[in-house]
């Protein structure tokens, strides 16, 4: 056991017994409920203008978690979820007991009180106390408040922890909240309508990557976790609705980074008789809305950067951006050996990769995507990497799709959706060879998908964005796992 160990498990043991001698006076430690009249910032708005020095007679209820002391408790920190208000705890105020009880609180406890509002000399605003109660005895001990909490593992591994400590991270997650909550006013007031789909799949389809695998008992089949919700959602626009949304959580069985979380939030929308062109202007609207009510403005700081999400973004081709960055034209590329001998010209590595396709988006990704730190949308990708696309109207083994990225990342995948079942079924087809083949993020033959492009889906473009990694940019958060209220992570050997 190490030293800090031992000295948690002596400070808990003193709070245990500080449990003890409450209960053994007849306080409720853990009671049900607090009438609460007011907010700490409530109090410091109402009361903004209240002279130091000054006394009322207004009465008010508070509550919240104790958070530091001061004169041998005579000064409380309490903070509730809107900040922090002063507690003055005073024998011109409060009994004898109830100073000497005072002293079996300990910081991270949450406190009710009751009383009057003041402001001290010093121009603290603070409540002088004339009764209070225990609202919860915190039996385990908050790191030391001068230092904070700082150990990202642990930051992550005890998020609560991160939360009472570090209020930012609260910060954070609200502006997340917003996100999700601008987003679909945006749509709703466009009329999409947002539904829900399966997040357990006979077939994982709708995106290259690999599943997780559960198991369904009574029907006695393997299942996926789904890895997109395009394939149900395209068939909600099949059956005849013409803008549907999801807003859901996506399961991919990949690695864990600070741009990746094997479970994540995305955004995927479908709209009938639109192109990937009318998509990308959508999506500029999209963003620059929420960036407008999330931060205040479409200009933004982003850790070394400032990302400007000034209309319009820029648009240009992968080919066109590969060029510009290594002087290779991959439209010249004609076969699969011969993107290899590039790749390995380039000093890239080749991990898998089965078609010239999958190679020129490995150029792209290795050598462009770095450079990419404004807004940028990426047009027209290959067609082996991109089995649900319509084709290029102008460019062969070409398709309708972009991506767009920021700050090296990607953010978004759209395209103009490919609407003809049996260009479908052959695509989809080559994709399970290719699964065959060992390409385990390739996608499978869903044949039941295949049956409803059979009965016909108008000319419909379609997008899907990633929430937490929007929210990233919109909170200035370096790592994905700041975005996420409990990012996925190894359990510890011992517990």
């Amino acid at each position: 056991m190490t030293l800090m160990e031992i000295e948690t498990t002596r400070l808990r043991g003193e709070r245990l017994r500080k449990l003890r001698e409450l209960r053994e006076d007849a306080i409720t430690p853990y009671p049900y409920k607090f009438e609460r009249t007011h907010q700490a910032s409530d109090l410091q708005e109402k009361y903004k203008d209240l002279a130091p020095n000054t006394e009322t007679q207004d009465e008010v209820r508070v509550c919240g978690r104790v958070m530091n002391e001061r004169n041998t408790w005579m000064f409380v920190d309490l903070y509730d979820e809107s900040g922090k208000i002063q507690l003055f705890c005073h024998k011109e105020s409060l009994s004898e007991e109830a100073l000497k009880r005072l002293r079996l609180l300990d910081k991270g406890d949450f406190l009710g009180a009751a009383g009057t509002v003041r402001r001290t000399k010093a121009g603290e605003l603070s409540v002088k106390v004339t009764h209070y109660e225990v609202l919860c005895k915190s039996l385990q001990p908050l790191p030391d408040s001068w230092d904070g909490f700082t150990d990202v593992e642990a930051r992550y591994r005890h998020r609560y922890v991160d939360m009472i400590m570090n209020p930012g991270v609260r910060d954070t997650l609200r502006k997340r909240s917003q996100v999700v909550k601008f987003m679909r006013q945006f749509l709703d007031d466009r009329g999409f309508l947002e539904i829900e789909t399966p997040v357990l799949q006979i077939e994982a389809g709708g995106a290259d990557a690999r599943p997780f695998i559960t198991h369904h008992n009574t029907l006695d089949i393997d299942l996926y976790l789904r890895i997109a919700t395009e394939l149900h959602l395209k068939r909600l626009i099949i059956g005849g609705f013409e803008k549907v949304y999801e807003i859901g959580r996506i399961f991919r069985n990949e690695g864990i980074s600070t741009k990746h979380n094997p479970e994540f939030t995305m955004l995927e929308l479908y709209q009938a008789y639109g192109d990937y062109n009318d998509l990308m202007d959508f999506c500029e609207e999209l963003l620059c809305d929420i960036a407008s009510k999330v931060v205040g403005a479409t200009k933004f700081p982003y850790l070394d950067v400032e990302i400007d999400f000034k209309r319009p973004w820029r648009r240009i081709t992968m080919n066109d951006a590969i060029q510009q960055v290594t002087g290779i034209d991959v439209e010249r590329i004609v076969d699969f050996e011969e993107s290899v001998a590039v790749l390995r010209k380039l000093g890239i590595e080749l991990k898998g990769e089965d078609s010239r396709g999958a190679v020129i988006n490995t150029i792209f990704e290795e050598k462009v995507e770095q450079t990419l730190t404004q807004p940028t949308f990426i047009l027209d990708y290959p067609v082996e990497i991109s089995p649900l696309t319509k084709s290029h109207r102008t460019k062969p083994g070409l398709v309708e799709r972009f991506e767009l990225f920021i700050y090296g990342r990607e953010l978004a995948n759209g395209y103009s959706e490919l609407s003809d079942p049996e260009d479908q079924r052959s695509r989809l087809e080559d994709q399970a060879l290719r699964k065959a083949a060992g390409n385990e993020e390739a996608q499978p033959l869903d044949l039941d998908f295949i049956l409803a492009m059979e009965y016909g889906m108008p000319p419909t473009m379609g997008i899907g964005i990633g929430i937490d990694r929007l929210a990233m940019y919109l909170t200035n958060s370096a790592s994905i796992r700041d975005v996420i209220a409990f990012p996925t992570m190894k359990p510890l050997v011992n517990g």
